[in-house]
């Protein structure tokens, strides 16, 4: 495991990256802004037959449909409480690289804070989780770990094939 020491949290003006930071329980979870497209307050969804349980649903947004999972549920089998904190976040997903313009929502618990820092300021934290690549390195400060989640990540290749299933002619990634 890498050691990490607590970094103190930069002055607002500060340069660095923005972070949505989220919650799943007590843990701490930050988000790249730049792969946010919107925040919204948590919507009805339409269920997917025969998808994971953590495959929330599809919400039709702005003329698009728009797959969404319940990071706390794929992360650690529970599902996002309803809370006036929970938010529907659209993110850009770029797990196809023949299809670069997908979106996909995340469920995420207290997602009100962000954060600016360094990127260089998370650590890779010393385990190799084979079975969630989506967990990124994380960074140590006075409220104790943050880490990073990988959007891009976040889907393994059958639900990704189920989500967004090829186009007609298209040859799948």
């Amino acid at each position: 495991m890498t050691d990490l020491a607590p970094q103190e949290d930069r002055a607002p003006g500060a340069k660095g990256t923005l972070y949505l930071q989220f919650r799943i329980a007590a843990q701490r979870f930050a988000l790249d802004v730049r792969e946010v497209i919107e925040v919204l307050p948590r919507r009805p969804l339409k269920p997917i037959a025969q998808a994971p349980a953590w495959v929330a649903g599809v919400l039709a947004h702005r003329g698009t449909l728009v797959p969404v999972i319940d990071v706390s549920a794929l992360s650690f089998g529970v599902a996002a409480a309803s809370r006036g904190s929970t938010r529907l976040v659209l993110v850009h997903y770029r797990g196809d690289p023949l299809r670069p313009q997908l979106q996909l929502g995340l469920l995420l618990e207290q997602a009100t804070d962000t954060l600016r820092c360094r990127p260089e300021e998370f650590q890779p934290y010393g385990l190799d989780n084979a079975e969630a690549p989506y967990l990124g390195p994380v960074r140590q400060d006075a409220q104790g770990m943050l880490q990073r989640i990988r959007v891009d990540d976040l889907l393994p290749s059958a639900v990704r094939e189920l989500l967004y299933p090829a186009e007609p002619g298209q040859v799948p990634a």
